[in-house]
């Protein structure tokens, strides 16, 4: 992989085909689509859960697919349009979710949850534009106890950048069951199953792993945000430093193999 310096080219290119594909293929047969539906895919980054949904919607189905980031949305706009519904590309937040209420069959979200500000509004932004008898799919990660080399990853990047674990960990920041369960009956939603799923991530590259990984969860944090290029560049490589031993039982072959594991909320309005 060439050396790419746009962040969501790089979200596209390096942890697209690793994990979010997969886990789209997952989300997306759980949500159990139906042809001519009216789909939503909230924080949708570069797109994938919208392209994987298309074929199944087909051609009679429609996708909203809605991001606040115009960096994702241009990338998921440059790239080729799947076979089966058109994907409409939206900028906003999913507290303000650029739809109509009532107007959506099935919403779909990947591994943001944990990521908005307010999480309550957003499940509750879910519910208004879900129409009768619609239905939310929403995945997101278990609990870095069940990730290994992502807690040793983590709590490396926390103690380089001196601030909290909870600063860095957002992606695992709504591990529990109970409290993902409790968003969506809180929010009126009719009937909420909670599942398991898992899949095996498999990253390109092993020797980019860390800094990459590292770089991309650390993006919002202050303390990481603030540092200059070198000293950016000399956390990165104490960091990678540092995992380097942890990496080698993951090493398969050109790939670093990770299992990663996850709840998904299976909601009906």
């Amino acid at each position: 992989m060439s050396e790419i310096n746009n962040p969501a080219e790089l979200y596209e290119r390096y942890f697209v085909p690793a994990m979010f594909r997969p886990w789209a293929a997952i989300l997306v047969r759980r949500a159990a689509l139906a042809p001519g539906e009216r789909a939503l895919d909230v924080a949708c980054g570069t797109g994938i859960v919208a392209r994987e949904a298309a074929p199944l919607l087909g051609e009679q189905g429609r996708i909203a697919a809605v991001d606040v980031n115009p960096g994702m949305l241009a990338v998921a706009r440059s790239l080729p349009a799947p076979a089966g519904a058109p994907i409409d590309w939206l900028e906003g937040s999913a507290l303000a979710l650029p739809v109509p209420d009532g107007s959506i069959g099935v919403v779909l979200c990947q591994h943001a949850l944990p990521f908005f500000p307010d999480r309550a509004a957003a499940v509750r932004q879910m519910r208004h534009v879900l129409a009768p008898r619609g239905r939310a799919a929403v995945i997101v990660l278990q609990s870095l106890a069940r990730h290994p080399l992502f807690d040793l990853l983590m709590r490396a990047t926390a103690r380089s950048l001196a601030v909290p674990l909870a600063e860095v960990i957002t992606p695992f920041s709504l591990p529990d069951s109970s409290d993902l369960r409790g968003l969506f009956d809180d929010a009126g939603f009719a009937r909420v199953e909670v599942v398991e799923d898992s899949i095996v991530a498999r990253f390109a590259e092993p020797h980019r792993f860390v800094s990459l990984t590292v770089a991309s969860a650390s993006a919002a944090v202050p303390a990481f945000a603030a540092l200059a290029a070198p000293e950016r560049a000399a956390l990165l490589a104490a960091v990678g430093a540092e995992l380097a031993p942890a990496l080698a039982p993951y090493r398969e072959g050109d790939t670093l193999a990770v299992p990663l594991f996850a709840h998904v909320a299976l909601a009906t309005a």
